[in-house]
């Protein structure tokens, strides 16, 4: 019976990049809300899970950047080289059906298959534990994303050093409404507009009192500033490897090996860039391979051996196999400084 019916959502699988996205009408595409300024059709090479393929990319249940809606369609609203653009993509019938608008239409929709990790190998992925092997089994639609941005992953990556999920949530949410602009075309739009995140210039112009009132401290603020000035080098490394990216992006002040493998598990789709330096990651894996909760970076490394040049793979099935270790003390606190 495994695998017949879709495992609930908990929080560790949410943070695995597990997004719940309906299935939609069965006639098909909804009619549009809207003339989109361009429209692709691909057809992938096996099973797809928009859910979990873009998963990862949603930053909380509110972000305003990111939405699953109730035709199954996901939408996703970014700055791309182009410019500002939304993307709306649909799975039927074993297609891929992709629309877009604004300036960065024609650009998202270049890179849709790589976005829904056409250049991604799922099958060069050997499971060695039964817990891997099992959630893998599970969610046969899982590839490996690959924006080709880079500013879009790290500003939030840098929002959540040192702090609980929900405050970098907050904050990302509060900046981008505050901030950036309306989604181009109909996302931006209605009760709940989605919207584009502010340009490089825009970040570096937000006076101290928004960051402080957003709840961001003046050592994640600094470290956002002095990323967005060298935005353009920074968006260069996407043509890099992953291993020579994480290292043009920990040149910056502040961005560290944990934040440049979020960015890079984003930005090129890295199998192998696993997440060291975390709080809770090494505790999860070390349980789920070996029972031990108490596990440091160093035991979770070498528990994810066996899945060189896929480990950031494998620790993400972990995660999505929601086996973890029972809770033995209180959530780490939560503070708003903006109420100081």
């Amino acid at each position: 019976m495994a695998g017949r019916f879709p495992p609930r959502p908990t929080r560790t699988t949410v943070r695995g990049g597990q997004v719940g996205v309906p299935a939609g009408a069965r006639a098909g595409i909804p009619r549009q809300a809207g003339v989109p300024t361009r429209v692709r059709r691909w057809v992938p090479d096996g099973p797809l899970d928009l859910g979990l393929v873009l998963g990862p990319l949603r930053r909380g249940p509110a972000d305003p950047t990111f939405r699953a809606t109730a035709d199954g369609s996901v939408w996703r609203a970014t700055r791309t080289p182009a410019g500002p653009g939304t993307l709306r993509v649909r799975a039927y019938g074993g297609e891929v059906f992709g629309e877009a608008w604004g300036p960065g239409a024609e650009w998202l929709l270049d890179r849709l298959p790589e976005l829904l990790g056409a250049a991604d190998d799922p099958d060069a992925f050997v499971p060695r534990h039964r817990v891997v092997a099992l959630a893998r089994h599970r969610r046969p639609g899982l590839r490996l994303t690959r924006t080709g941005l880079v500013l879009e992953s790290l500003i939030p990556s840098v929002l959540e050093q040192k702090v609980t999920t929900d405050e970098a949530y907050r904050a990302w949410r509060l900046l981008v409404r505050r901030f950036g602009e309306p989604a181009p075309g109909p996302a931006g739009v209605g009760e709940r507009p989605m919207w584009v995140m502010p340009a490089p210039r825009t970040w570096a112009l937000i006076p101290s009192w928004e960051w402080h009132r957003a709840g961001v401290d003046d050592k994640r603020a600094s470290t956002i500033l002095r990323a967005v000035r060298v935005a353009a080098r920074l968006e260069q490394a996407v043509g890099m490897p992953a291993a020579e990216a994480q290292a043009r992006l920990e040149v910056v002040p502040g961005v560290g090996p944990w934040t440049s493998a979020e960015v890079v598990q984003r930005s090129h789709g890295a199998p192998d860039a696993v997440t060291v330096g975390d709080l809770h990651l090494p505790g999860i894996v070390g349980w789920a391979l070996a029972g031990d909760r108490h596990a440091d970076d160093a035991v979770m490394l070498r528990l994810l051996e066996p899945y060189a040049g896929q480990r950031h793979r494998a620790a993400r099935l972990i995660l999505l196999s929601g086996h973890v270790p029972a809770r033995r003390k209180p959530k780490m606190p939560r503070v708003d400084i903006g109420l100081l």
